[in-house]
């Protein structure tokens, strides 16, 4: 219900950074806001923080058991491609989310609506969940076969454990620092392996390796090589919720080194190599596994092995566990209406792994990322074609100034059972080529209707505080709510109260009485033509 007709209330605006966001920023990052330029991260703080994802034992397994399906040469083509793919795709990627400050869960709100955006945060949190089970299991298992002692159930447990504290402290407050000490214990330790090999193994023919017989495949072995990095379009999600964190004037620099070309040399053609030769000198021209390889780092290392396992693991899960724990409290406010902490999403998300972890997941595991992927592939192509195609200065996102869904909401909802269904059903080119097809699919349905969505997603409303002050990315207004000022740029004016004082997009998010009056204003200004009214982007977004 809308609140009587009065004059609006007069913003409540600073420009310092409210002392209580700062103290909660150390651990909560902006979760469910706009980072604001003063929280922004230095080149190296990110660059750290970012490249926890550089190191883990699925690079390694991925490119060894593509080598030993269509042989090295073709894998490395593969790699090759999904460098550029992925280089050029971080580079957009990061640079929109550096000038927006958006998560991905807030730039869904602007593709799909802001009741069509709450699937984005619950796939890229169970996603990111399940890669953290993937490689919490390999720290268990490592530490099973060294050790020797204790049911394997108790060392997931511990693994679990020894990740929870190494992500509560947030990007720019613990998780550059701790990387930054451990990536060179990862790159000298995966070099003194190879060294180690080549002492005791005869290596010679592993970048010409031909597997003895090689399957059916609809595409060539280089391109079915691509296509298995493709799966992996998820890192580009991940690139959006890290990326927020950039300073503007450090674009180009993130955009090269951080999260484009240069990261993807370096995650996913040197850990092929690396990964490649490990398992050829493991004699492991068959069936490749993150056991087999894990056990002969440990044969061959002995405990410095184990600790390179650990090094390499536990680097990785500080961002699965990140990714996972900021977007299941976005999820966990959308779907209870209640806020809840970082360390309480922390929390739930270990119990969540703990308990995939106990299961036979292996089993079910590439089925679900498969199906995940495909809804992930076509949210990343959506992206793509609005930062090509959005023209605006600053992009609409606050859950009062937009429709509940888009069409778009319905495109990638549509493309993506597609892609499902083509890979469940569509035989081998269904497994092979549902990944590009569910991208090329999205992306130009999307391209095809941009502007009509556009125009019906937007409600057409007046009284916004971007309009009200002279910098909305260094006023702070208050919010009538939760009492605490927030950049003008996530704010908005509530209809629902008396004077339609300002609100957070946070407190928006979870207040159904402003979600109602919203609407509300929106059909009343649509209906009578109120002078004023004008569609989400207006004189400060022009």
């Amino acid at each position: 219900m809308s609140a009587p007709e009065q004059e609006p209330l007069p913003l409540v605006v600073s420009f310092t950074d409210d002392p209580r966001v700062v103290a909660e920023a150390a651990t909560e990052d902006y979760t469910m806001h706009v980072v604001p330029h003063s929280w922004r991260a230095s080149k190296k703080s990110l660059s750290m923080s970012w490249y926890s994802l550089v190191s883990g034992m699925f690079y390694l397994v991925t490119a060894a058991t593509l080598a030993a399906v269509v042989g090295t040469v073709d894998t490395l083509i593969g790699i090759v491609l999904a460098c550029a793919v992925y280089g050029f795709l971080g580079y957009v990627t990061s640079k929109y989310a550096t000038e927006t400050g958006l998560t991905v869960a807030l730039v869904s709100q602007r593709l799909f609506g802001a009741n069509g955006s709450i699937v984005a945060p619950l796939i890229l949190a169970a996603t990111a969940m399940y890669y953290a089970v993937f490689e919490s299991s390999m720290i268990a298992h490592a530490f099973h076969a060294y050790f020797g002692v204790l049911d394997i159930r108790i060392w997931y447990a511990i693994a679990v454990a020894m990740n929870l504290p190494l992500v509560i402290g947030g990007i720019r407050r613990w998780m550059d620092k701790y990387n930054a000490v451990l990536l060179p214990i990862y790159w000298l330790g995966l070099i003194l392996v190879v060294f180690l090999a080549r002492q005791k193994v005869d290596t010679a023919g592993w970048l010409t390796h031909m597997p003895a017989s090689t399957p059916e495949l609809t595409a060539p072995g280089w391109l079915y090589a691509f296509f298995v990095y493709l799966g992996v379009l998820v890192l580009i999600m991940f690139t959006l919720d890290f990326a927020r964190f950039g300073k503007v004037e450090d674009v180009k620099v993130n955009g090269t080194n951080t999260f484009g070309p240069v990261f993807y040399v370096f995650c996913y053609l040197a850990n092929g190599l690396l990964g490649i030769y490990i398992a050829y000198a493991a004699g492991l021209s068959g069936s490749v596994s993150a056991e087999t390889i894990v056990e002969f780092i440990i044969m061959l290392m002995g405990g410095w092995g184990l600790l390179l396992v650990w090094v390499t693991q536990a680097r990785i899960n500080t961002a699965n566990f990140y990714v996972a724990s900021t977007n299941m409290e976005d999820l966990w406010t959308k779907l209870f209406r209640r806020k809840i902490s970082r360390v309480g999403s922390v929390l739930i998300c270990g119990a969540i792994i703990y308990v995939f972890m106990l299961t036979d997941v292996l089993s079910y595991l590439l089925v679900a990322l498969a199906w995940q992927g495909a809804f992930i592939a076509s949210w990343v192509a959506i992206l793509l074609v609005h930062v090509i195609l959005d023209k605006d200065k600053l992009t609409e996102f606050r859950p009062g100034r937009l429709a509940s869904f888009s069409a778009g909401a319905w495109i990638w909802i549509g493309s993506s059972l597609l892609g499902v269904l083509f890979y469940q059903f569509g035989g081998v080119a269904g497994v092979e080529w549902s990944t590009p097809l569910t991208f090329a699919v999205s992306g130009i349905l999307f391209a095809a209707t941009y502007r009509s969505q556009r125009r019906k997603l937007l409600l057409q409303r007046g009284g916004d505080p971007r309009d009200e002050v002279d910098n909305a990315w260094e006023a702070r207004v208050k919010c009538h709510v939760c009492d605490h000022s927030y950049i003008a740029v996530e704010m908005d004016r509530d209809p629902s109260v008396a004077g339609s004082p300002a609100i957070c997009v946070s407190c928006a998010s979870i207040n159904g009485d402003y979600r109602k009056a919203c609407l509300a204003e929106h059909e009343r200004n649509v209906a009578t033509g109120v002078a004023g009214a004008r569609l989400g982007e207006g004189s400060a977004l022009a």
